[in-house]
């Protein structure tokens, strides 16, 4: 430790006062406040993520934060607080603790963690602020939904051209058995156009879902 003293001249006399017998720099630390503050916000959570500068590498494994955050129009009197549990620059706010359309403010500080005996500080001064809105959550475009809708129908829709190709080859099978020409045609030889009519359909069905 050290011993801090003030020696002055008071009255054409020489006096020495000691202010600290015993003065331990390291319980009585003050860092710079964070810098670069940065803010990513989605539709699910806003992410917070900051640097800090001139503190020494064995601090940093042990330091402390507090974010302070608010509705951008409202004094900081109202914020809400966070002592995070890490000793990461950076932090992540759930969007169920923020409001859709509302912009909003937030700032960090930081200091020695409560837990370390060897060391002792005070909080730093307050960073710059970051400004972030939360994003609304996307809206299912029509389009996508013509597409599901589509998938729905396209099962009964192929099962009804089956049926009504089935009919149709029995009632031309039928029908062949009494050409006019006394040729008796087999129906197989009217299937390779039902096959392709069949196939023409299931084509145009694929290029709507599409």
């Amino acid at each position: 430790g050290y011993r801090v003293s003030l020696q002055g001249n008071f009255f054409g006399h020489n006096h020495t006062y000691t202010t600290f017998p015993e003065y331990n720099p390291r319980k009585h630390i003050k860092l710079d406040p964070p810098l670069n503050i940065q803010s990513n916000a989605s539709a699910s959570k806003c992410q917070i993520w900051w640097s800090v500068w001139n503190v020494p590498w064995y601090l940093t494994e042990i330091l402390q934060y507090e974010l302070q955050y608010k509705e951008y129009s409202m004094s900081w009197e109202v914020a809400l607080n966070k002592t995070l549990p890490s000793s990461l620059p950076q932090v992540e706010i759930e969007a169920t603790e923020l409001r859709s359309g509302i912009v909003y403010a937030a700032r960090v500080r930081c200091k020695v963690s409560e837990n370390e005996n060897s060391y002792h500080s005070q909080w730093s001064e307050w960073s710059q602020i970051t400004v972030f809105q939360r994003a609304d959550v996307p809206k299912v475009s029509e389009k996508i939904l013509n597409t599901k809708t589509m998938q729905f129908l396209f099962i009964p829709l192929s099962f009804g051209t089956l049926l009504y190709l089935f009919w149709n080859c029995k009632l031309s099978s039928r029908y062949c058995c009494f050409l006019t020409l006394g040729q008796k045609a087999s129906p197989a030889l009217m299937f390779p156009h039902q096959l392709l009519s069949f196939s023409r359909s299931i084509a145009c069905t694929m290029g709507i879902l599409r």
